[in-house]
């Protein structure tokens, strides 16, 4: 995957092992792409000591047209929605100016010590504010 210069956007082509014998991309390829650039992005949040645990809680795929072999694509990952213990994230797929598709992931907050949820910290949600769309 290449940066294009933003922590919340990747550039990529599509590559031959991602696609089905139709020439489609399977729909897990969307999903890993979108946690790789999530987690690229999330890399740029500020430290925390006491950072809370980040657990996958919800993770869809929305198709809008299948991606093929070579396809330049951008993935955009922005903030959906901030919740008091979760927050949701888009990364949209997007290729020669059109939606190909959106991934959507939702993060629950929980406690290292014993998994219960707990608040999103105020310095994470204020940096999230930033990312909203």
């Amino acid at each position: 995957m290449h940066d294009a210069g933003r922590s919340n956007v990747v550039e990529m082509h599509v590559p031959f092992r991602d696609v089905d014998m139709n020439g489609q991309m399977f729909l897990g390829s969307y999903i890993a792409y979108a946690e790789s650039v999530l987690a690229n992005f999330w890399s740029s949040r500020p430290q925390l000591e006491d950072e809370p645990l980040y657990v996958a809680s919800k993770v869809t795929c929305i198709l809008h047209r299948p991606l093929r072999f070579d396809d330049k694509v951008a993935f955009t990952a922005s903030v959906d929605k901030i919740g008091l213990r979760s927050v949701g994230f888009i990364i949209a797929a997007v290729t020669s100016g059109e939606h190909a598709a959106e991934v959507e992931i939702i993060w629950q907050a929980r406690s290292p010590e014993d998994q219960l949820p707990v608040p999103l910290p105020e310095i994470t949600r204020d940096w999230l504010y930033g990312f909203v769309d």
